[in-house]
């Protein structure tokens, strides 16, 4: 890029970032385990991004152009992200579990010129006839219609590409609504220096160690957290370790053999880790760890307890979501404050807002608004959703909770989540924790449905773990521990038993489809 190396010893003197990494330590570890069996060292890496991006602009691609990506858990998906970052293209991580009519949805919304899909998640028919692309990829094996990433690169040197301008993706929501929903950002700024100081704040903020450790990838990479951590410490210069797909004991099995020191989780990750044997558990040195992010989905506070018992006080949770980051629980001030997600990050103030926009108090329950320093993002091709969200320069991702007297926030709910019944408001997701914590159950859905009397009531729809079976006392069991915990007017008038609960693979619900089954045909 044209910089000079400084001179320094210290790793936070050091330029930080993947591109300066490369330049000035090309032999440091980039990746030292993936699925497919390739490793890499910073200056490969960059290498083959280099190559990427000669290969695009050789087929007519150039700077704004959108490209997406379908690409399982694996090396692939690191060259190509930083291929389209270099290239002032935009990135839209889709994710693989799309069928092939939704990815072609997020295509046409978006306005894509090109799509890269691995051989194995190729719904051809559907995808090759998404209009306005020019270019499809594909990876690892051969798909009717599609170029080779072979025949891409091809002789494409890996040398430095000219013209570089930092491109920033495009991140589709996980569809909850049913609807897309694109969060753009505008650019991310060109000047290193400015791209090396975002980096250390990441660091300094969750003690991400520059140039050492090793950061283990178990969550679906698609994900926008996941990329988020795993990105964040790759720019550190910490090597990754990718899993393909997340298994209990293969993630203590990586943790003990790499050492691995940071890593990015989902709660109901940390609910399959607690269900392993204590002989499993007993088995594998997870001494190393240092810092093991979650975010995505709430985590219930029995569950976090759990595994801070085990993994020892490491356990760090960030709040907000693809529109920006918001707060920070570590893990200290969590045992302080348990079932904060934590206090507001630098340039973020968090406020309570009731319907009417006015701010609370302290202690009290209203609408969490998000209101950076600067606007930091739209809903791409959507200038009413953006403006509905939108309270002057705060925004809500439309949560329910509130701040204490020391500024953490405590989140209640999802607001439209939420249960009114007889005129008095519930929160399913204090429900849930309680019922979580019941052996039987691998998963639960807590939601209101229609009541004559009540307007809604309240329903437990229940996952159970392996070894239980559905039964009349085991209803009881549930609503009885619910009536322990809980005022009577939040506990489950019924429990339902389902063979499995719809959810995203970052554990999110899709209660509007259980919603849904109940209130179809309930009268208007």
């Amino acid at each position: 890029m044209g910089y000079s190396l400084r001179v320094a010893l210290h790793p936070w003197d050091r330029r930080l970032g993947v591109w300066w990494i490369a330049e000035d330590l090309p032999d440091q570890p980039a990746l030292i385990e993936s699925p497919s069996g390739v490793t890499l060292t910073f200056g490969e890496l960059a290498g083959r991004a280099h190559q990427v991006v000669h290969g695009l602009r050789a087929r007519g691609l150039t700077t704004g152009d959108i490209v997406a990506y379908a690409l399982p858990n694996d090396a692939d998906m690191l060259w190509w992200q930083l291929a389209l970052q270099e290239s002032g293209m935009r990135a839209i991580a889709l994710n693989p579990a799309l069928s092939g009519a939704e990815i072609r949805t997020v295509l046409e919304h978006s306005g894509a010129a090109a799509i890269v899909v691995d051989h194995q998640f190729a719904d051809t028919p559907t995808m090759a006839g998404a209009g306005g692309l020019k270019l499809r990829v594909a990876i690892g094996g051969a798909i009717p219609g599609f170029d080779s990433y072979e025949d891409l690169v091809g002789e494409q040197p890996t040398s430095l590409p000219d013209d570089r301008s930092f491109g920033s993706p495009i991140s589709y929501s996980s569809g909850t609504t049913g609807q897309p929903k694109a969060i753009a950002r505008g650019r991310v700024p060109g000047d290193p220096s400015v791209i090396a100081d975002q980096l250390k704040l990441f660091c300094r903020a969750f003690q991400f160690k520059p140039l050492e450790g090793v950061h283990l990838v178990s969550a679906g990479m698609h994900h926008g957290g996941c990329q988020s951590f795993y990105t964040g410490a790759l720019n550190a210069g910490q090597a990754l370790a990718i899993m393909g797909k997340f298994d209990p004991e293969g993630t203590l099995q990586r943790i003990e053999r790499h050492r691995v020191t940071t890593a990015y989780m989902v709660p109901t990750q940390f609910v399959r880790l607690l269900r392993l044997p204590p002989e499993v558990k007993a088995r594998y040195d997870v001494s190393s760890l240092e810092v093991v992010v979650h975010s995505a989905a709430p985590c219930p506070p029995d569950v976090k307890r759990q595994m801070m018992d085990w993994w020892g006080p490491v356990i760090w949770e960030t709040y907000g979501g693809m529109e920006g980051a918001a707060a920070i629980a570590k893990p200290h001030r969590w045992l302080e404050k348990p079932g904060t997600v934590g206090r507001a990050i630098k340039g973020m103030r968090i406020k309570i807002l009731d319907d009417d926009g006015g701010e609370v108090a302290a202690g009290e329950t209203g609408n969490v608004y998000l209101e950076p320093a600067v606007p930091t993002f739209e809903y791409r091709n959507d200038p009413d959703l953006t403006a509905s969200v939108h309270r002057g320069r705060a925004f809500t991702l439309g949560d329910v909770g509130y701040l204490d007297g020391d500024g953490y926030l405590f989140l209640r709910d999802r607001a439209k989540d939420m249960i009114i019944s007889g005129g008095v408001n519930i929160y399913p997701a204090e429900v849930e924790g309680v019922v979580t914590s019941h052996p039987a159950v691998r998963d639960v859905a807590v939601i209101g449905i229609p009541d004559a009397e009540w307007g809604e009531s309240v329903k437990a729809v229940v996952e159970l773990a392996d070894g239980y079976a559905p039964s009349r006392q085991l209803e009881g069991e549930l609503i009885e521990l619910c009536r322990e915990r809980l005022a009577h007017y939040k506990c489950p008038r019924s429990v339902e038993f389902r063979d499995a609960l719809p959810r995203t693979d970052t554990g999110k619900l899709f209660k509007r489809l259980l919603r849904d089954e109940y209130w179809r045909d309930a009268p208007a």
